[in-house]
């Protein structure tokens, strides 16, 4: 057995989406089959930190794109490595609507290949690789987008889906 990291999976469109049933900010547990049946689509997006600029841009920008995306069949929900106490105060202070799940240990995130390695200030390091990804009511991935950018995201997203 060698200790070299292996190449991270990265989900494509037509693959099965990972499950996941994760604790949310609002002490409830969400799991993705449940969205499923209560949506036409899911977009799970995965960002690195509550509370750090970066991130609160993209969670503001998918709060205020919430209506409209519902509108038009898609459920939203962000999951990051954050406890939910500290999702719930991100969600208390900016205001967010969109649900925040918990994933501490990893797991979901590294399912969806939105952890490994990763550049960061030009150096290589392991961390949550910013992601999102729109899963089709069958539950297969339709999008999956990789390295996204925090700023924009939302918008450059919704000309993807034909929403702008």
């Amino acid at each position: 057995m060698t200790d070299a990291p292996s190449e991270q999976t990265r989900l494509t469109p037509g693959d099965t989406a990972p499950d996941f049933s994760l604790p949310a900010d609002d002490g409830s547990t969400v799991a993705l089959r449940d969205l499923l049946a209560d949506s036409q689509r899911v977009i799970v997006y995965f960002y690195p930190a509550a509370m750090t600029p970066g991130c609160t841009k993209q969670a503001c920008d998918f709060t205020d794109s919430l209506d409209s995306l519902a509108a038009s069949g898609y459920t939203v929900v962000g999951i990051s490595p954050d406890k939910p106490e500290k999702l719930a105060k991100f969600r208390e202070r900016d205001s967010l609507t969109i649900p925040l799940l918990s994933d501490p240990d990893k797991a979901v995130l590294a399912a969806y290949g939105a952890f490994g390695t990763k550049k960061l200030y030009g150096k290589e390091v392991q961390g949550v690789i910013r992601s999102t990804f729109v899963i089709a009511p069958d539950g297969t991935v339709e999008l999956a987008q990789y390295n996204v950018k925090a700023t924009g995201h939302v918008a450059k997203l919704r000309k993807d889906l034909g929403l702008a």
